[in-house]
């Protein structure tokens, strides 16, 4: 039996490695409707074409619980498996207002 375990916000944002810096306060909006199981957010990679602060999300690909996608912001990317039963459309309708909902 394994010792690691995720650290959790919310009970559905698992942390396993830091979030980018905008990224955070989308992500526990998301978290918080019911028709997403969690969000795991992964490696942190630095790119040229994710400059300025406004955050971006891109679904990618299916996966079996769910999807992945890409977020970018603050001149870096981070990869994003969300748990839910939603589909691309509907995943992606919930992504822009979460994006454009402020706290």
């Amino acid at each position: 039996m394994s010792s690691f375990r995720l650290r959790t916000a919310h009970g559905k944002l698992k942390i396993e490695h830091s979030i980018l810096e905008n990224l955070r306060p989308v992500l526990l909006r998301l978290v918080a409707r019911d028709e997403i199981r969690s969000i795991i957010p992964g490696v942190i990679r630095p790119v040229r074409d994710a400059k300025g602060v406004e955050v971006k999300i891109r679904i990618t690909v299916a996966t079996q619980n769910g999807w992945k996608a890409i977020a970018l912001a603050n001149g870096a990317r981070q990869e994003l498996f969300i748990s839910t039963g939603l589909s691309q459309d509907t995943l992606a309708d919930e992504i822009a207002a979460a994006i454009a909902a402020e706290s």
